[in-house]
C-alpha cells in the first residue's frame, strides 16, 4: 500500500498526548456490540439451521428435539457469557483464552489458544464474507460467475474501513447490525401469536425413528454450537473499549450473551411451532420469517439484513485479531512489527495479515461457503475449553469469596466446551476438519521458533543486564564513490564526524584509463585530506570489488558509508540505479562491516548539476 493512500485510509493524524481523541477513537458499549459481535449475530443465520439438519437426517419425529438442543446450547451460551465476563475482569489487557491459558495453564497450553483463536479469526473472515456472498447471488443469480470477485472486493471494504480505526467501523456497522436484531426479535414475536404459518414450505417425507440416540443430540448439539462462535471476541479487545474499559467490555459481554440467547430460543421455538422441516435451496431463518411475516416487506427485509450482517461479520476478527497479535508479539510469539500501532490506534501490521490470509482461503476454496464451514468452529471450541479451565485453576489459586460455585460454573462450561470440542472435530474430520488439526500444531511450532530466536537475540543483546560504561574506539570509515562533487564532499563530512581514520574507496576500469586520470586529477586538485584507495576491476564490475576489498582490511570496526541522493520528487526516483541498495544488501550480507546508508536531499538545480551517476551510488 503506497504512503499517501495508507494515509488517507487511516485519516487525519492526532498528536500523541491528545487522550481525548484516543478516547474517542475507542468504542463504547453499542460500538463494541456492532463491531464485534457481527460473528456471533450472524450465527443465528445458521446456528438453527445446523441443529435442524442433523435431527432430519435421522428421522421426522426427532426434529422435536430442536428446541432441547436449543435451550442446552443457550445454557452453555449463559455458562460462557459469565465466564467471559469474569475473563475481561481478570486480564483488562485482552488476549481473553489466550490471555487466561498463559497466566494459569502454562506457555504451552497458551499457544494453543493462541493458536486456535488465530485460525478461528481467519476462518471467521473467510466464512462470514462467503455466506453473504453466497445469499446475494442466491437472490441474484446472474452474479454467481463473479463470487471470487465479490468476495474480494467485500474482503476489501472491510479492511479499509478497519484501517480508518475500530471506533469508526462501530460506527458504520450499527445501523445493520441494529436492523439484523430488531428484524429477528419481530419475526419472534409476531410468530408466538401466530396459530399457524403464514406461509408453509412442503417438506421432502422423511422416516421416523422410534428412538433418539444420545450420540444424535450430542452431533445436533455439537453443529449448533457454530451459534457460539465470536462469543469470545469481545475479550480479546477489551484494550479497544473506552474508559472504564473493563465495565464497558463486561456490558457489552452480557448484551451479547441476551441478545444472542433470546434470538436462539425464539427461532427453536418458532421450529417446533411452525413444524419447519429442510428444504433445499431454502434456509430455515427463511422459512420462519416467511412462516412469521409471510413474503411481504418485512420478509425481504429481514433477507436483506441477514445478507448484509453475514458479510460485515467478518468485522468481529478484524476488532479481535489485532490486539492478540499484538499481545502475541508482546511476549516475544510473533514477529514485534505486529504490535506497532498506526494512527488511530491501530494495529496495521495484524489486519493485513488478516486481510491476506482471508483473500488466500477465499481464493483457495473459490468463495465456497459449504467448503469452508467443516473448517469452522473446530479451533473456538479448543480456546473454549482452556479459558474455562484456566479460571478454574485461577480460583483455586486465588480462592476469593464465594470462589466455590463459580470454579464450579467454569469447570462445568469447560466440561461442555471440551466434549463439544471433540464431537465438533470427530464429525468434521473427513470434511476437511483435519487441515485445522494439522494446522494448529504447526502454528504453536511456528510460535515456538519464533519465541526461540527473540530469547537467542535477547541473550546476545544482554537485555535486562546493565552494560559495562561505553568507551571510544577507532573505526576505520569507507566511503564508495564515484566522482568529485557535492554528494562526496557531504559523504566525506559526515565520515569524519564518525571516524578517526576515514578511506575513500573508487573503483576503475582497465579499459577506461582516461577516465581514470581526470578522476585522479580533480582528487588532487580538491586535496580533501582524505586516504584515497583505487581498486582495478577488468569485468566492470562495481559492487564484488568493493566487498572484497573490505573484507580484505584487517580492523576490528569497519564502518561502510554509502552516499545517495534522496529526488525531490517522487518521479525522479526512475533515474536512479539503485546501486547503493545492492551494494548495501552485498556488504551486510558477506562482511561484518557496520552499513550505512546516507541520503542527501538535494536541490533541482543541484541535481542538474551533478546528476545521479555512478558516483550517487543511487
Amino acid at each position: 500500500m503506497s504512503v499517501p493512500f495508507a494515509r488517507w485510509v487511516a485519516g487525519r493524524k492526532h498528536a500523541p498526548s491528545d487522550d481525548g481523541h484516543h478516547e474517542r477513537d475507542r468504542l463504547s458499549v453499542i460500538g463494541g456490540l456492532a463491531a464485534l459481535s457481527l460473528d456471533a449475530m450472524a450465527s443465528v443465520a445458521y446456528g438453527p439451521e445446523a441443529i435442524v439438519i442433523v435431527l432430519a437426517a435421522a428421522g421426522g419425529t426427532t426434529l422435536g428435539y430442536t428446541l432441547p438442543v436449543t435451550l442446552a446450547i443457550a445454557g452453555l451460551l449463559g455458562v460462557l457469557t459469565l465466564s467471559y465476563r469474569q475473563v475481561i475482569a481478570a486480564f483488562p489487557e485482552g488476549g481473553g483464552a489466550y490471555g487466561v491459558a498463559k497466566a494459569y495453564l502454562g506457555r504451552r497450553a497458551s499457544l494453543v489458544a493462541a493458536a486456535s483463536l488465530v485460525v478461528d479469526y481467519v476462518l471467521n473472515v473467510a466464512v462470514s464474507i462467503a455466506a453473504g456472498v453466497a445469499a446475494l447471488t442466491s437472490t441474484f443469480p446472474g452474479l454467481l460467475p463473479y463470487t471470487i470477485w465479490l468476495c474480494l472486493g467485500v474482503l476489501v471494504l472491510i479492511t479499509a474501513v478497519n484501517l480508518r480505526g475500530i471506533a469508526r467501523s462501530a460506527r458504520i456497522f450499527i445501523a445493520p447490525t441494529l436492523v439484523f436484531v430488531l428484524s429477528v426479535l419481530a419475526v419472534v414475536v409476531v410468530g408466538l401469536f401466530r396459530d399457524r404459518p403464514v406461509v408453509a414450505h412442503p417438506a421432502v417425507q422423511a422416516h421416523s425413528l422410534g428412538t433418539v440416540g444420545v450420540l444424535l443430540l450430542l452431533r445436533a448439539f455439537a453443529n449448533g454450537c457454530a451459534a457460539l462462535t465470536g462469543v469470545e471476541a469481545i475479550a480479546n479487545a477489551v484494550p479497544s473499549f473506552r474508559k472504564p474499559r473493563v465495565e464497558r467490555a463486561q456490558r457489552a459481554e452480557v448484551a451479547l450473551g441476551a441478545l444472542l440467547g433470546l434470538m436462539l430460543i425464539g427461532i427453536g421455538i418458532l421450529i417446533v411451532k411452525f413444524h419447519i422441516r429442510p428444504v433445499r435451496g431454502i434456509t430455515i431463518l427463511s422459512q420462519v420469517t416467511a412462516g412469521s411475516l409471510g413474503h411481504g416487506l418485512g420478509y425481504y427485509l429481514m433477507q436483506f439484513s441477514t445478507v448484509i450482517l453475514l458479510a460485515l461479520a467478518a468485522n468481529t476478527s478484524f476488532g479481535g485479531m489485532p490486539v492478540l497479535a499484538q499481545l502475541l508479539a508482546k511476549d516475544n510469539n510473533l514477529p514485534h512489527l505486529f504490535g506497532l500501532r498506526a494512527e488511530r490506534q491501530v494495529h496495521r501490521y495484524g489486519i493485513y495479515f488478516l486481510a491476506a490470509t482471508g483473500a488466500l482461503l477465499l481464493i483457495g476454496t473459490g468463495g465456497d461457503m459449504n467448503t469452508l464451514v467443516p473448517l469452522f468452529a473446530i479451533g473456538v471450541f479448543v480456546g473454549f475449553t482452556l479459558s474455562q479451565a484456566g479460571l478454574v485453576r485461577h480460583w483455586w489459586t486465588e480462592r476469593p469469596y464465594g470462589w466455590r460455585p463459580r470454579a464450579a460454573l467454569n469447570g462445568f462450561g469447560a466440561l461442555l466446551t471440551g466434549l463439544a470440542a471433540v464431537i465438533v472435530t470427530a464429525t468434521k474430520f473427513p470434511e476437511g476438519g483435519w487441515l485445522i488439526v494439522v494446522t494448529m500444531p504447526l502454528i504453536v511450532l511456528l510460535m515456538s521458533r519464533i519465541n526461540r530466536a527473540y530469547d537467542r537475540i535477547g541473550e546476545r543483546l544482554e537485555l535486562g543486564r546493565i552494560p559495562v560504561r561505553p568507551r571510544p574506539r577507532q573505526a576505520l570509515v569507507i566511503v564508495p564513490i564515484g566522482g568529485v562533487n557535492r554528494l562526496t564532499k557531504e559523504a566525506m563530512s559526515a565520515a569524519l564526524s564518525l571516524g578517526d581514520r576515514v578511506v575513500a574507496l573508487r573503483v576503475t576500469h582497465p579499459d577506461e584509463p582516461e577516465e581514470a586520470a581526470r578522476f585522479i586529477d580533480a582528487w588532487e586538485r580538491w586535496a580533501p585530506g582524505v586516504n584515497l584507495a583505487l581498486v582495478s576491476d577488468a569485468h566492470r564490475r562495481l559492487v564484488e570489488p568493493i566487498v572484497q576489498y573490505v573484507r580484505g582490511v584487517d580492523e576490528p570496526h569497519v564502518f561502510v558509508l554509502i552516499p545517495e541522493v534522496e529526488p525531490a520528487h517522487v518521479w525522479q526516483r526512475v533515474l536512479q540505479n539503485q546501486r547503493g541498495a545492492v551494494l548495501a544488501h552485498a556488504l551486510r550480507r558477506d562482511t561484518d562491516a557496520v552499513v550505512c546508508r546516507l541520503r542527501f536531499r538535494l536541490e533541482d538545480r543541484v541535481l542538474r548539476a551533478y546528476g545521479t551517476g555512478p558516483g550517487a551510488a543511487a
